[in-house]
């Protein structure tokens, strides 16, 4: 009995081989036969793949080099137009005190300028000696002059620091800015309301229309009946011609064009790119970087300019402390903008590496898919299931992650300033949403293992044991593992060990 069945084992045992030589010679034959047509198509492949790829490259580097140029223009943008955020960005700066002591001694020195303090008080002090006073009174009068006139002056700086200091100053600080780019901008676009225009030949005009309606409307307020019949006036008056102003206009132009579309045709060059790479995830994980380093090197771009701008302005212009403030108060919302894209690449670059086919990725992912399975799953034994909505939000996962990651680039993308506040505010909520997604899904397998489960226990837990021949069984335990059994001379070969698995009788 024993010699049949090694018989019999080794008879299989050689069957196997032969079949496996067959299956060996075949295969060789298939790949003599095809290597020719293997070699043309691999000559072909590689010049579309390599085309493809290096349009790729191309539209991803220039998008990267194209990154700082927009966040520029568009944040210049949003200074020449906007008048709202002009002002939040200039009138914080009559807050700092270099600021302050810099407008207080230049409005001193403009009404010194204008107004001769010492010759008045020398005309006050001649005046008074004209009355004929006497020797003495005299002398100490003129001992008093230089006292007065060095008081006078101080008064007047006083008064003038006071007043800069002061919150109303704050608004009178606002208000003018307010008023002054509105009108520039006015004049730049064209506003036929606007007090003043400049002609594409380069002339300044005042705009008298503007200026009779106010008189029309103020003399009306005073009761000046003939007032209503004050026409309207279509006119103006050149009061400065300048090539240099047509120019700007130009400029001007330029620049809000420039920094309206740039953003979204860089946006645009980096998408296309990473959606012609063969390989995407790698492509989005590049991209993501470089991006982020684009924006460290506009970062350490706009802090070299510090030192030029005040090197350049101090102290001929003014001083260094009131340098420092104003181009902090001017690149302070750019920065902010800076600084949050930098952290969104970061933050792209590390979820794209995440979803990648690396292997600590993948390690990363297994391990946060069993924490998953095992949460829903001690769910499941509490009778805490989503029921058919889990199997629909299963089978539509994929959308619901795209919907998640569409949404939150909308909101970093629309949301004006871009801080970093607000990068990690969308990222959390973007993470809660994918971990509610993955918390409420049922997948059809753990579906189909707790139907099975439920099943199972309703049962008698017996092991069902079928003959496939008289030397192979299948065992099938109640748990619904199937296990093979090779049966040698009554005593049975298990391929995994089943101590309590029950054998047949003999």
């Amino acid at each position: 009995m024993a010699m049949t069945g090694d018989n019999e084992l080794e008879a299989r045992i050689a069957a196997l081989e032969s079949e496996n030589a067959a299956l060996r010679a075949g295969l060789e034959q298939a790949e003599a036969s095809g290597g020719a047509d293997a070699a043309a198509s691999a000559g072909s492949r590689p010049k579309r793949h390599w085309g493809r790829s290096f349009t790729a490259v191309v539209l991803i580097v220039v998008g990267l080099l194209l990154a700082p140029v927009a966040v520029i223009s568009a944040w210049a943008r949003l200074e020449l137009a906007d008048t709202e955020r002009f002002v939040a960005t200039f009138a914080p700066l009559v807050e700092q005190p270099a600021v302050q002591a810099y407008i207080g001694d230049e409005v001193t020195a403009a009404i010194e300028e204008q107004v001769d303090i010492p010759a008045l008080t020398a005309d006050v002090f001649d005046g008074i000696r004209s009355l004929g006073l006497p020797p003495k009174a005299d002398t100490a009068l003129g001992l008093l002059e230089g006292p007065a006139t060095q008081g006078i002056q101080s008064l007047v700086s006083d008064v003038v620091d006071r007043l800069v200091e002061s919150p109303a100053f704050a608004d009178i600080w606002a208000n003018t800015l307010r008023i002054t780019h509105t009108q520039f901008v006015a004049a730049m676009q064209g506003d036929p309301d606007a007090a003043l225009a400049v002609g594409s030949d380069g002339t300044i005009s005042v705009q008298l229309g503007p200026i009779v309606d106010s008189v029309k409307q103020r003399l009306i307020d005073q009761g000046v009946g003939f007032a209503q019949a004050i026409p309207e006036v279509d006119k103006s008056i050149v009061i400065a011609q300048d090539d240099a102003f047509g120019l700007i206009r130009t400029i001007y132009a330029l620049a809000i064009g420039v920094g309206t579309w740039l953003p979204w045709i860089m946006l645009a060059f980096l998408v296309l790119g990473v959606v012609l790479a063969r390989n995407k995830v790698r492509a989005l994980v590049w991209t993501a970087g470089g991006f982020a380093l684009s924006m460290v090197i506009l970062a350490s771009g706009v802090g070299i300019g510090r030192w030029y701008f005040v090197g350049a302005v101090s102290p001929s212009v003014m001083p260094a402390g009131a340098a420092e403030a104003i181009y902090s108060g001017l690149i302070e919302i750019m920065m902010s903008t800076v600084v949050a894209l930098i952290v969104l690449g970061v933050l792209v670059a590390i979820v794209a590496w995440f979803s990648g086919p690396w292997r600590p990725a993948r390690a990363l992912r297994g391990f946060a898919e069993s924490g998953f399975r095992a949460v829903r799953g001690a769910a499941a034994a509490h009778g805490i299931t989503t029921g058919r909505f889990g199997i629909w939000l299963d089978r539509w996962r994929v959308i619901a992650y795209i919907a998640i990651a569409v949404i939150a680039s909308l909101v970093v993308l629309f949301s004006r300033p871009v801080s970093a506040g607000l990068v990690f505010t969308t990222l959390l909520l973007a993470l809660l949403a994918l971990l509610i997604v993955e918390l409420l899904r049922r997948p059809e397998a753990e579906v189909a293992a707790a139907a099975a489960a439920a099943a199972g226990g309703a049962e008698a837990e017996v092991d069902v044991v079928t003959e496939v021949d008289e030397s192979v069984l299948v065992v099938v335990g109640a748990d619904g593992t199937a296990e093979v059994e090779a049966v040698v001379d009554e005593v049975d070969v298990e391929s995994s060990s089943r101590p309590d698995t029950a054998r047949p009788a003999d």
